[in-house]
């Protein structure tokens, strides 16, 4: 969403990081390059201006003119004015402790990915041990509530679409429903209407009245550019919503809506929309979202995802593995990790400067090159896969010819393997030898992470990095 915007700024601090003294023709012309970046992102004109000005004035002190690193106070201030830009209220529903079913309320424009936004909703505050209730109140729209059917039934929520046929009546039954299924909280899909439908517009208000719900979201299409801006508004004006659900914000649009948002309405972003699985729904981090525009990575967030896949067999495998070494079915595991974590792809762009490397690699970075480890592995036998020293060169052929892969590929593969071993050899040593010093056991195993390319199975392997390829 944001690579063009991304690039630029990146550019721009580039040529400030050469330079021992900033003069104030210096920042002028850096400003300037932000303003046209920001511009060419479609940000509002009005935002853009405001930002810049504040930049340039905290720029200009003597504090950052004089400083030993003036580029880095640069991007230091352009990084805390785009965190508040994008938002520094906190992004968690806020939900009545004293009321049972709560009511969400989602409204939006027809498009704006609205259905599909409630099931995702439903299903992340599923995973985190609520019982939701889905309310089809969308009764303009041909099959909109079987649609809301269909993607309650794959999350395992129920929906209620009562008769059908007077939307103000569902949202009411839905609320009783809820009541009698014991569901906690209640999410009302609401018709999608455009800007100036005056009557679908009533229609939103008069179930806002009826079921008075804790929270409305409004659902917006990052696709849309600076228009947003007038539909927030409107919005924000005849609903009064509580913040703004972001769909579709792994697209290729320019990302400029996103930015604007926050500055026009005052209404926070709370959750983002990365995709179209289920669990694509993620709350929304301002400063992490501000890191990664400025290429700076959002590392918390790769821990944060190994976290949800965490298990008790991974734990187990973990301690099998610093006792009796590394396998090549423990390779292929981190591989089927990386797709649960949102592919490779994702987990690339996540690495500070990742986005930037994976566009100078062609930026055709994607699941292919697991799909050919995993290939190369599954042509191993059981008894190879558990001790791949065995495998000569007779070996490698048959592994290559069976997984249609080249003898160098395989090669590669069983080098990684051997680097993977020789970091679990380690760890065991370290285990044995430090007790209780965990501290420096962590340094350790920090610096043989960066040695083998920074995450676990990646460095070296074909198509990833080593000497071969680009090292992420």
């Amino acid at each position: 969403m944001f690579n063009s915007l991304s690039d630029r700024l990146q550019d721009t601090f580039s040529k400030l990081r050469g330079k021992g003294r900033l003069t104030e023709d210096d920042i002028n012309a850096a400003m300037r390059e932000i303003r046209m970046a920001l511009l060419e992102a479609d940000v509002n004109y009005r935002v853009v201006k405001d930002f810049v000005a504040a930049c340039k004035e905290r720029c200009m002190t003597a504090e950052v003119l004089g400083s030993l690193s003036p580029a880095q106070n640069v991007v230091r201030i352009v990084l805390d004015r785009l965190t508040e830009l994008l938002g520094t209220t906190d992004s968690k529903l806020a939900l009545a402790q004293n009321r049972t079913p709560n009511v969400i309320m989602l409204v939006g424009l027809q498009g704006s990915g609205k259905t599909t936004a409630a099931s995702k909703l439903a299903y992340l505050l599923k995973k985190q041990g609520h019982s939701p209730l889905l309310a089809a109140c969308d009764t303009h729209r041909p099959a909109a509530a079987d649609q809301l059917e269909t993607l309650g039934g794959e999350i395992g929520v129920p929906v209620w679409r009562g008769e059908g046929k007077d939307a103000v009546e569902v949202a009411r039954g839905s609320v009783q429903n809820a009541v009698d299924r014991m569901c906690d909280i209640v999410i009302v899909d609401t018709a999608g209407r455009l800007q100036i439908d005056e009557l679908m517009m009533q229609e939103a208000i008069a179930i806002k009245q009826a079921v008075k719900p804790d929270q409305i979201l409004m659902v917006v299409d990052a696709m849309g550019g600076q228009d947003i801006v007038n539909v927030v508004s409107t919005f924000a004006e005849r609903t009064d919503f509580d913040g703004v659900i972001m769909s579709k914000l792994d697209g290729d649009a320019r990302g400029g809506g996103a930015l604007s948002v926050r500055a026009v309405t005052g209404k926070p972003i709370k959750f983002v929309s990365m995709g179209e699985k289920p669990d694509s729904l993620e709350v929304f981090h301002p400063d992490r979202m501000a890191k990664r525009i400025l290429g700076m990575g959002d590392v918390i967030g790769i821990i944060e995802q190994a976290e949800k896949l965490a298990s008790e067999q991974d734990i187990a495998d973990a301690e099998r593995m610093l006792k009796s070494g590394f396998t090549m079915d423990d390779m292929l595991s981190q591989m089927q990790q990386i797709r649960k974590m949102g592919g490779l792809g994702k987990l690339i762009s996540m690495i500070p400067g990742g986005e930037r490397m994976m566009a100078q690699a062609g930026g055709n970075l994607d699941d292919t090159q697991i799909t050919r480890i995993e290939a190369m592995i599954h042509s191993m036998t059981a008894a190879e896969r558990t001790n791949p020293k065995q495998i000569n060169g007779q070996r490698r052929r048959r592994i290559a010819a069976g997984s249609g892969r080249s003898v160098q590929e395989v090669n590669q593969l069983l080098k990684q393997w051997g680097e993977m071993n020789k970091m679990m050899g380690k760890m065991r040593q370290m285990t044995g030898t430090m007790g209780g010093n965990s501290k420096q056991a962590k340094r350790q195993m920090q610096q043989m992470m960066r040695g083998m390319g920074g995450m676990p199975g990646m460095g070296g392997m074909p198509g990833f990095g080593g000497k071969r390829g680009r090292r992420f």
